[in-house]
């Protein structure tokens, strides 16, 4: 049975998880004059989508089938996603939002305390197994908050129109539900074997971000 109220819960943009705080690379491609439009937040999202979210989908699925915590299954995940995350500046944004979901996710279900430190991906499938969610419905909520996110900063960065934006997040669902599936077909790969797609262009970003005295996200 699909718990799709649970699922709209950790999926929520307005779980006190500290996802607000982040933009996922936009802030530093609209300050760099990379991206100044609709079309420009478009065509991030879907590159986004293609990259980052495809791991964070894996991970989160990989995590959510694991048994639970503490276990050789997580900690190897959590490397994989060290290993994938070169810049230092996003490792820290990604352990700095998987401790505030943790945080969230024990307020709400009964997450096991094995885990404290953890990246984002990797915290969302062991959040979303203590609410009863399939490994499919985790990689779900991380493929669609890799988009939404910067959504979000958009509206704010850029004074878009949120409807407009909106309808953006519309266009991609039919690629977050497919981009999901295959994470989830995977779930039980080993950890070698899961999608390590690479942002380059994202991870240089992070670190100019990072050494901004004045930003308004923190990532």
């Amino acid at each position: 049975m699909t718990r799709l109220a649970t699922l709209l819960v950790l999926a929520d943009g307005r779980l006190p998880a500290g996802g607000h705080a982040h933009s996922g690379g936009l802030e530093a491609a609209v300050t760099s004059g990379r991206l100044r439009d609709l079309t420009g937040l478009a065509a991030f999202l879907r590159g986004r989508l293609a990259g980052t979210g495809r791991v964070a989908a894996a991970f989160a699925a990989a995590a959510c089938a694991a048994p639970a915590p503490p276990d050789a299954r997580i900690g190897a995940l959590e490397e994989g996603m060290d290993a994938r995350t070169p810049s230092p500046a996003l490792r820290r944004a990604s352990r700095a939002q998987g401790r505030a979901l943790l945080r969230a996710g024990r307020a709400i279900w009964p997450v096991q305390p094995a885990i404290r430190d953890s990246h984002h991906p990797v915290a969302l499938g062991v959040v979303a197994a203590a609410a009863g969610l399939s490994p499919a419905e985790a990689a779900v909520a991380a493929a669609y908050g890799t988009v939404s996110g910067p959504a979000s900063a958009a509206v704010r960065l850029l004074g878009l129109d949120p409807y407009a934006v909106h309808s953006l997040l519309a266009d991609l669902a039919d690629a977050c539900d497919r981009t999901a599936a295959l994470a989830a077909a995977g779930a039980d790969d080993p950890v070698d074997l899961l999608p390590a797609d690479s942002t380059p262009l994202l991870e240089i970003g992070a670190e100019v971000h990072a050494s901004w005295e004045v930003r308004l996200f923190a990532s």
